[in-house]
């Protein structure tokens, strides 16, 4: 008795794997004198029988029985049909009564198989056959191999509603189609074709192996009703993700060795597979990566197998522990991915309350100009400082930002962010910052202090604190601060040191002035700044900086009254200052050397002291100041015109009067002294009764 064997499908040679079908076929050996004697022919399907790799994939008739079944087989040509007519003698009748193989008999086409009809297994390996034909009537087939031919297209199969094994690789198909009526279908092989979409297989509820091997597929899916299928071999194709795997309740070994699959998630309808126990990625993008095993394992627990390889209790034991390391580190990430989205809300609410403030500010600007158009003219302004306004740079927001800005608190106005050596402060609440208990530590760390969307007068306020607070700051960082004029940089000669300055044009429209840089050199000069805006300061810039504006701070100092420019001036610099008022005048020998140490102006020179700078706020406070002055010195002024008005008016009616008066009096006069006893008398009664 020599057994038949079938080979499982699910590939050929480096993709050979068990599909866990057994075809065996019990026949008498051919005796030496061709003496035929049929015993039995047994045709078993064994689902029970587990498959494993390896296995070849092959319907494999005995090599006796190819080329013996070969010897007694004629293909005769008919002048009735363009086909060839099939004959077998009566003895491969007898011998090989269930099955029949025309393999490598160089066919182009399907030949005519009458008196047949009990065939159960046709072999038409290695031809050239282009389509499937003349086999409607072997009803009772149950294995057709056409593995290795021309087909273009699945067709001629409708009534072959017995069948249970389809062998159709290494063919040109395009197209699964036209299995409607197989629904008794075992095992469907397909690989090595031009396929590029899994579709019309959702009714082959019996299928248990399907082979796609070696196609065009981009990825996987439609896969729903396959309720059977226990292997599913998809190596070879151009996959780059996994769908619809986990609703197939008996699959238990996929192959998608060499694919395009970079990343887990692609294939992570895996993880939800409870009978899935063998799978291979070799050859995907994923296999390179080092968290490739530990993060399928962990997603697989139900795995025997990876990559053709049995996985061990200790690959678990790590898989597990990496997983948790993966798992610490992917939070971390979503905490730092959650913390920077946050901050990108914050400063776009930050940006978002900026603007409109600066179109407030330009709108009030705008009425009050209107309303007073002498008011740039106003003679009692103080150190020319003038209120500018910025246009609102508007423009639709994005409704996901909309939305998020709405769940925002009010703390979320404003930002304070420590990034390294670097402070960075967003919004005008942010300088309450300056405020708290710094760690000396960090405190000490900071040395870079960035501004955004704060008033530079706001800044000048806590400027003081800055020095106190942060003593190693040496770079400061302004952006969207309304630095307007170059006045306002007066204000930082007040720090402790600065090494660069740099002042983003954004919301600066200082920086537009051709000698910005030349002044801020001069005013700041005891800095000995090294860059502004990210430029190395060389020595020329110094000396130009001065011939610019070294007449400006010596006439402003020159023409300043002695008691506003002491004022000025710290104690310091009083000091110093006195000391120059009292030597001029004196001869150069008078001077005593050994003071000269000690009374020598330091720091800050004395002349740039005086270029100042005034905030808004106290310019605003001193405008209501002179106001209420100049509104009380016209109300007294009034008064004393209305009061000497007065006086002149009786005076004028006084000197009217007065002729007449005069009359009256020297009339009066002589009457009462006429008799001169008698007014005697009346004069001494009247001492006597005021006595």
């Amino acid at each position: 008795m020599i057994p038949g064997k079938y080979r499982s499908v699910s590939g050929r040679a480096a993709n050979n794997v068990n599909c866990g079908l057994h075809l065996v076929i019990q026949t008498s050996s051919l005796p030496e004198k061709n003496k035929v004697r049929f015993k039995k022919v047994e045709f078993k399907l064994n689902k029970d029988t587990s498959s494993f790799p390896g296995r070849l994939s092959q319907h494999d008739l005995e090599r006796n029985y190819s080329s013996r079944q070969g010897d007694h087989i004629n293909l005769v040509s008919s002048s009735l049909s363009s086909f060839p007519i099939l004959q077998r003698s009566s003895e491969e009748k007898i011998l090989y009564s269930d099955r029949l193989s025309l393999e490598r008999q160089k066919l182009t086409v399907c030949p005519i198989i009458n008196g047949e009809d009990h065939l159960r297994l046709l072999n038409f390996q290695h031809n050239f056959i282009t389509r499937i034909q003349n086999i409607s009537n072997l009803q009772k087939l149950i294995s057709l191999d056409l593995y290795d031919n021309q087909i273009e297209e699945i067709s001629g199969l409708s009534t072959l509603r017995c069948l249970r094994v389809l062998l159709l690789g290494k063919n040109r198909i395009k197209k699964i189609s036209n299995l409607e009526n197989l629904k008794s279908l075992d095992v469907l092989d397909l690989h090595g074709n031009q396929i590029t979409k899994i579709e019309n297989i959702n009714h082959l509820c019996e299928l248990r192996v399907l082979n796609l091997a070696r196609n065009f597929l981009s990825h996987v899916d439609n896969l729903n009703g396959l309720d059977s299928l226990t292997e599913l071999n998809l190596r070879h194709n151009q996959i780059t993700f996994v769908r619809d795997v986990d609703n197939l309740p008996c699959l238990q070994h996929l192959f998608l060795s060499f694919n395009n699959i970079s990343s887990f998630d692609s294939v992570s309808c895996l993880a939800d597979s409870s009978s899935l126990s063998d799978i291979t990625f070799d050859g995907n993008p994923i296999a390179q990566e080092s968290w490739y095993k530990h993060t399928v394992l962990q997603n697989m627990m139900q795995l025997r197998q990876l990559d053709m390889k049995r996985i061990t209790e200790e690959e678990r034991r790590m898989a597990s522990v990496l997983a948790k390391k993966e798992e610490e580190k992917k939070r971390e990430s979503q905490k730092q991915s959650l913390l920077k989205e946050k901050k990108r809300l914050t400063i776009n609410n930050v940006a978002r309350q900026w603007d409109l403030q600066q179109q407030r500010v330009a709108n009030i600007a705008t009425n009050e100009d209107r309303k007073d158009s002498d008011s740039a003219q106003d003679p009692c302004q103080i150190d020319g400082s003038t209120l500018s306004a910025f246009p609102e740079e508007t423009g639709p927001l994005d409704s996901g930002l909309n939305n998020a800005l709405q769940g925002l608190s009010v703390v979320d106005t404003y930002l304070v962010e420590v990034d390294g050596d670097t402070l960075s402060l967003y919004g005008s609440g942010a300088l309450e910052s300056l405020d708290r208990n710094w760690s000396v530590q960090t405190a000490g760390m900071i040395t870079t202090v960035s501004f955004t969307f704060i008033e530079f007068d706001e800044i000048v306020h806590v400027l003081p604190k800055l020095k106190i607070k942060f003593p190693n700051s040496l770079h400061l960082k302004f952006k969207e601060t309304n630095l307007v004029m170059l006045q306002q940089f007066n204000a930082l000669a007040q720090l402790r040191r600065i090494d660069q300055l740099t002042i983003d044009p954004q919301g600066n429209p200082v920086v537009n002035f051709t000698l910005w840089k030349y002044y801020v050199l001069f005013r700041l000069s005891h800095f000995s700044m090294q860059k502004i805006n990210g430029t190395e300061v060389t020595q020329n810039d110094m000396i130009m900086a001065e011939r610019l504006f070294g007449i400006l701070a010596h006439v402003a100092s020159s023409e300043l009254p002695q008691y506003r420019l002491i004022s000025i001036l710290g104690d310091a610099r009083k000091k110093q200052f006195r000391y120059l008022l009292e030597s001029k005048g004196k001869k150069p020998g008078i001077i005593n050397e050994e003071n000269n140490d000690s009374k020598r102006p330091v720091g800050e020179n004395t002349n740039r002291a005086t270029l100042n700078y005034t905030t808004r706020d106290f310019y605003n406070e001193k405008l209501e100041e002179i106001k209420e002055k100049k509104k009380f010195c016209k109300t007294y002024i009034e008064d004393l015109v209305k009061e000497a008005t007065e006086i002149n008016m009786k005076n004028e009616a006084l000197q009217k009067l007065w002729p007449q008066m005069f009359i009256e009096l020297v009339r009066d006069a002589v009457i009462e002294i006429r008799n001169k006893n008698s007014y005697m008398k009346l004069c001494l009664q009247q001492i006597t009764d005021q006595k």
